[in-house]
């Protein structure tokens, strides 16, 4: 990963971009028969493991952060011409793909998960604040994410 001294992450941003794309390209230009199953198996293989690498830690806060990185599958949407008079997201419904968006906050979902049911080496408490106000709900557990007001605070690193 790469952080400047700021801690922005917008270099490793812009880098899974150049990543994702060059691999798109390089489905189009060598892929013969354009089918729409072996092609979305490719960009699920190939394409966007370089978009959601590390995505829990680098999840880009700025929104043309996130643009950029939708930018990309909506460039893989654009290869099925008899999909391009649709809107993106109803493409992505055709093709059975989601958002990157909604993929990055899954995966945030796992690992708050795994976290509550120390599944790994980190510690609940480093993240999250456990409320014991006795209006539980039926659950046993309920956090909250302090609120942060450095830009430092609001990049999710996981150091151990």
């Amino acid at each position: 990963m790469w952080i400047t001294d700021d801690m922005k992450l917008e270099y490793e941003t812009t880098e899974a971009c150049k990543k994702a794309n060059r691999m798109l390209g390089l489905i189009r230009r060598t892929i013969l028969h354009k089918d729409q199953p072996i092609l979305v198996a490719l960009y699920k293989s190939v394409v966007r493991p370089h978009l959601e690498y590390c995505c829990s830690a680098w999840s880009p806060r700025y929104v043309k952060d996130k643009e950029c990185l939708e930018k990309v599958q909506h460039r893989f949407t654009w290869l099925f011409k008899d999909l391009r008079d649709l809107d993106y997201i109803n493409r992505l419904d055709r093709l059975g793909l989601w958002a990157l968006e909604k993929h990055r906050h899954r995966a945030d979902l796992i690992e708050v998960f795994k976290l509550c049911k120390v599944h790994t080496l980190l510690l609940l408490d480093r993240f999250f604040q456990l409320d014991n106000d006795g209006r539980m709900r039926g659950d046993s557990l309920k956090i909250h994410k302090p609120c942060c007001h450095l830009s430092l605070r609001c990049q999710k690193i996981f150091l151990i």
